[in-house]
C-alpha cells in the first residue's frame, strides 16, 4: 500500500469514524478497543523468515530506530528513504482502525519481502510465528521517566488513544500500566528476559543519544551489513533528531490532524534525555522511585535517567 493509497482511503473516511477509543484488555494488557476486537488476526499473523521486527514501548525511540534500520538496509542511499513516510515503509503490525482503513495485518500481508515490521506489543503478545522463523528483532528501551513524559504529550495529540487527563493523573496511570500497551515495567523486563532466547538486539535510547554512531554500528553488524565510515556518518547525520523533525517522511506530518493533532504537541517533540526533570514534582519523583525500586528488584536490567 502506497502513501497515495492511504491518502485516498483517509479522504473517504466519514466524520466521527476516529475518536478516542477506550482501552480493552487482551491477555492482561490494555490495548485500544479496535485492536482487541480484531486480536485474532494479530495473534495468527504469519511472519516470514526475512522479516525484521522493531519492537518498543510507545515513545521509546521507535521512529528513530525505523529510520536508522531503513537507512542501513538501503546502504545509506537516502533518496530511497524518501520513497514513503515511516508508517508506510515500516507498517505497524497490531494497529487496527474501523473499516475502510486497512489494519496493520492487512497492509503487511500485501507488503513484499523483506518487510520491516513495527510493534509496541509486549514480548508475550508477539505472534509466535516471529520466533518460529527466528526473525531478527531490535528492541529499543527508554528510561521510565522520560518515557512517561513523552507518552503523556503523545496521548494529548493522538486522537485515537484515551485522553491522558492531567500530568498528575497520568503519572499514576503510567506507573500502574493503565495506558495503551500496558505496563512499562512488564514491557522492558519481558523483552530483556527474552533477549537471549531469540535473535534479539536490545538497545537503550540513552546509549543512542550518548553515542549514535556506536549504536548504529551495532545495528549494522546485527543486520549483517558492512558499511563504510563515510556512509555511517551520513546515516548518523540523517537520523539526528533535528534532521528527522524537519523530514516530512519521518515526522508524521503526512498523517491528518483528525488522527494526530500536531497543533496540540508535535509528534517529534524534544528527543532528549532527562527532560523528565522539567515535569516531575518532588512528590511525583519520590512516588516513581519507590515503585521503580520495587518493580526492578531482582532484574539486572539497568537504566540511566541522565547522561
Amino acid at each position: 500500500i502506497t502513501q497515495e493509497d492511504y491518502a485516498a482511503i483517509l479522504d473517504k473516511v466519514p466524520e466521527g469514524l476516529f475518536y478516542r477509543f477506550p482501552l480493552s484488555v487482551v491477555n492482561g494488557v490494555p490495548l485500544m478497543k479496535p485492536i482487541a476486537d480484531q486480536w485474532e488476526g494479530v495473534e495468527k499473523f504469519q511472519a516470514r523468515p526475512d522479516d525484521l521486527l522493531i519492537a518498543t514501548y510507545p515513545k521509546a525511540g521507535t521512529t528513530w530506530m525505523q529510520e536508522i534500520v531503513d537507512s542501513i538496509m538501503n546502504n545509506g542511499e537516502l533518496e530511497k528513504n524518501k520513497r514513503a513516510p515511516t508508517h508506510v515503509r515500516s507498517p505497524f503490525l497490531e494497529i487496527c482502525s474501523p473499516p475502510p482503513v486497512p489494519s496493520g495485518v492487512e497492509v503487511l500481508n500485501n507488503t513484499p519481502s523483506p518487510r520491516l515490521v513495527k510493534t509496541h506489543l509486549p514480548y508475550e503478545l508477539v505472534p509466535k510465528s516471529f520466533w518460529e522463523h527466528k526473525c531478527k528483532t531490535i528492541y529499543v528501551a527508554r528510561n521510565a521517566k522520560d518515557n512517561a513524559v513523552s507518552y503523556y504529550f503523545f496521548d494529548l495529540m493522538n486522537k485515537t488513544q484515551p485522553d491522558p487527563g492531567t500530568w498528575d493523573q497520568y503519572v499514576e496511570k503510567f506507573l500502574t500500566g493503565e495506558v495503551a500497551w500496558g505496563n512499562w515495567f512488564d514491557h522492558v523486563i519481558g523483552w530483556w528476559n527474552a533477549k537471549d532466547k531469540h535473535n534479539i538486539l536490545y538497545v537503550f535510547y540513552e546509549d543512542m543519544k550518548e553515542n549514535p554512531k556506536r549504536e548504529i554500528q551495532k545495528v549494522m553488524t546485527f543486520l549483517g551489513k558492512n558499511l563504510s565510515e563515510e556512509v555511517l556518518d551520513t546515516i548518523c547525520h540523517h537520523t539526528t533528531f533535528k534532521a528527522m523533525k524537519e523530514n516530512p517522511m519521518a515526522n508524521y506530518s503526512t498523517v491528518p490532524n483528525m488522527l494526530l493533532d500536531q497543533t496540540l504537541s508535535p509528534f517529534m517533540r524534544k528527543g532528549e534525555v532527562a527532560d523528565w526533570m522539567n515535569y516531575f514534582t518532588e512528590s511525583q519523583n519520590k512516588m516513581f522511585d519507590v515503585e521503580y525500586e520495587k518493580r526492578m528488584k531482582g532484574t539486572d536490567l539497568k537504566f540511566r535517567t541522565n547522561i
